[in-house]
């Protein structure tokens, strides 16, 4: 189902699908991305401000992002103008974490009639519904019509 501007409503919600996640995920990202002890050595995470083995907030808006993809069917694609992260708690191996992703605001443009920013509110949450990320993007959609250029 490929969702067009006037297919959309403030309050429409969009569920992802559950993703687990792993320490060997976690440390994976991290060598690569953010190579911090928190992030890539479970001994030295113990000792660390986490208190013990945490995902970068990158990995954790990068799985948002896949999560977001799947499950938020826009025509033209996610397709992001301005985006802003909170972490509130550390994505920890073991945990489970879905998407909830809810449209806050359509703002119509003024210049070009065929097309309008979404504010769209994505909430990270793990198996016990614990609140990890919120994610607030503005997202550019379109109405039905000839493809946008690029």
């Amino acid at each position: 189902m490929n969702l067009y501007l006037e297919d959309l409503a403030v309050g429409d919600e969009f569920r992802s699908a559950a993703h687990q996640i792993d320490a060997a995920q976690i440390i994976a990202f991290a060598t690569e991305f953010d190579p911090q002890p928190f992030h890539t050595d479970p001994e030295k995470a113990e000792q660390s401000f986490f208190g013990g083995l945490a995902a970068s907030g990158w990995h954790a808006a990068a799985l948002a992002m896949r999560l977001m993809v799947e499950s938020v069917p826009l025509a033209d694609g996610l397709i992001g103008a301005s985006v802003e992260v909170k972490w509130l708690s550390p994505v920890r191996p073991g945990e489970t974490l879905h998407v909830i992703s809810v449209i806050q605001e359509i703002q119509p443009s003024r210049s070009k009639p065929s097309q309008a920013i979404l504010t769209v509110e994505s909430r990270m949450l793990n198996q016990d519904d614990q609140l990890k990320e919120i994610i607030t993007s503005k997202l550019l959609s379109f109405k039905r019509g000839p493809a946008p250029a690029g």
